[in-house]
């Protein structure tokens, strides 16, 4: 009797294994001449050595459909059991507008409009420059397009970036090491991910750099080539920073710039770098600019209203 060991790795083995290991006992069912014991975050299976290569097919299969959709049901185990290949169990990539199957299968959608054109606007440019007010969802779709597109293999990693501009706060007087100091800066990106990716997928990915989150700092003398790369809250760039990042550039690079003019944290009489980009770039080719507003708000709803009220004292103090 021959064995075969499989150990999972960046997945939840208690997730894929099911509720009281409902999905083992399915693989059972589906493979009976085989015995396979699932424990911890390994799968051990002994039988006939042509049976266990097709188990070991299937099975890579499932992790496959698993670590694309974060979610296996008896329906997903079914028709990849059953399956010739992939084409008759999962659907096709232009179906719907789902970018991402996040945690728990949670589908990821562009929900409004300008956020429909964000989407269509990146495929067609390589640069892409998403401008508007808080909760318009401009960060989160991008990450999802990020992550979108190093799931399908077009890029080889993500870089996540964000000025650390101190908006009324001291650096110097949080605790801990300079990553530490740095990581409430980039908060909105990590929770952007962990919406979409299970925690120890992510982990490992950050672990290995797939996935980058730093400082715009850390941009300086490199050239981004193969990567997805979101510089967030793009407004409070100075001059330099916005130039130094725009040139780093390489090949087969997906560049998005987000940021909410609205919002400059920058010292007066500092021009903010994304103010200039999209005044100096406007016509350039090749690249796309897209102007979300509070219509495409999907926080709470008073976020909208806020958002309403103060751009009406600031129209009236402006």
């Amino acid at each position: 009797m021959n064995e075969l060991i499989i150990e999972l790795t960046e997945i939840n083995p208690r997730e894929f294994f099911g509720l009281q290991n409902s999905n083992i006992q399915l693989l059972k069912k589906y493979f009976p001449k085989l015995k396979i014991v699932a424990r911890g975050s390994k799968i051990k299976v002994y039988g006939d050595d042509d049976m266990l290569k097709e188990f070991d097919m299937r099975l890579n299969m499932l992790l496959e459909h698993f670590s694309k959709y974060n979610k296996l049901d008896e329906n997903a185990i079914e028709r990849v059991l059953t399956s010739v290949s992939k084409a008759d169990y999962e659907t096709s990539p232009n179906s719907g507008e789902t970018l991402v199957h996040g945690v728990g299968g949670k589908l990821i959608k562009a929900q409004t409009a300008n956020q429909r054109k964000l989407v269509e606007t990146c495929k067609k440019n390589d640069m892409v420059f998403a401008i508007g007010p808080a909760g318009t969802g401009k960060t989160y779709t991008s990450v999802a397009l990020a992550i979108k597109a190093l799931k399908e293999k077009e890029v080889r990693r993500i870089i996540l970036t964000r000025p650390a501009v101190e908006a009324g706060e001291n650096l110097g007087f949080l605790p801990g090491d300079l990553k530490e100091k740095l990581d409430p800066y980039m908060q909105p990106l990590y929770d952007a991910l962990r919406d979409m990716i299970p925690n120890e997928k992510l982990d490992s990915y950050i672990e290995k750099g797939v996935i980058q989150i730093a400082p715009m700092a850390f941009m300086r003398g490199r050239t981004l080539d193969n990567a997805f790369v979101i510089l967030d809250e793009a407004q409070n760039t100075t001059h330099a920073q916005m130039k130094m990042f725009l040139t780093r550039m390489g090949k087969n690079a997906k560049f998005i710039i987000t940021g909410d003019p609205g919002q400059i944290d920058l010292p007066r009489r500092v021009t903010s770098g994304l103010k200039e980009a999209l005044l100096v770039l406007k016509n350039t080719q090749g690249i796309g600019m897209i102007y979300l507003d509070d219509k495409d708000v999907i926080r709470h709803k008073l976020v909208k209203k806020v958002i309403a009220a103060y751009k009406e004292i600031e129209h009236r103090n402006g």
